[in-house]
């Protein structure tokens, strides 16, 4: 008969996180139970890692144990157009990133918004407002360092006609 024992509570702690985020495949689970115990969820979506780590607390205590919880996106970077999709998300002046690869050696990216206008104050005299009237394409070009191979451009008009 095998001998029977009950589990620590953090080591049952560790089975539920386990339990919990085993399925995923972008998510591994470790557990130090050593003299100082931890818990840590390596994670290799910036995005989900983010996330686990609000949800999660950092440290979880169990009498005089204490359980610290490290949650560590992966060192792996996000993709150029990933990027732009994440700091455009939900925001309505921008439409999408396309990838054209097999051109040259590194792919190239198009950041697309939409044909809208922006304006902003600038004190510019040649204007009765004041203010500069632009495109979104032309303001991501001076806000966003040059990168090789990142072209900021519109969507086209529907009615668009091509010759």
């Amino acid at each position: 008969m095998p001998e029977l024992k009950l589990s620590t509570p953090w080591q049952t702690y560790y089975r539920q996180v386990y339990a919990l985020f085993d399925p995923d495949p972008e998510v591994a689970v470790m557990f130090d139970d050593g003299e100082e115990k931890v818990l840590t969820l390596y994670v290799d979506n910036g995005i989900k890692a983010n996330a686990i780590a609000a949800l999660m607390p950092t440290e979880k205590q169990f009498g005089n144990v204490t359980v610290k919880v490290n949650v560590v996106p992966s060192n792996a970077e996000e993709s150029t157009d990933m990027l732009f999709r994440h700091a455009f998300c939900g925001n309505p002046i921008f439409s999408d990133v396309e990838v054209a690869e097999g051109i040259f050696t590194n792919p190239i990216y198009y950041v697309i918004f939409e044909p809208s206008i922006v304006q902003f104050w600038n004190d510019d005299l040649s204007d009765a407002n004041g203010v500069c009237t632009t495109l979104p394409q032309d303001v991501a070009k001076e806000v966003f360092e040059s990168k090789d191979g990142v072209f900021f451009c519109t969507e086209l008009i529907e009615d668009y006609v091509s010759e």
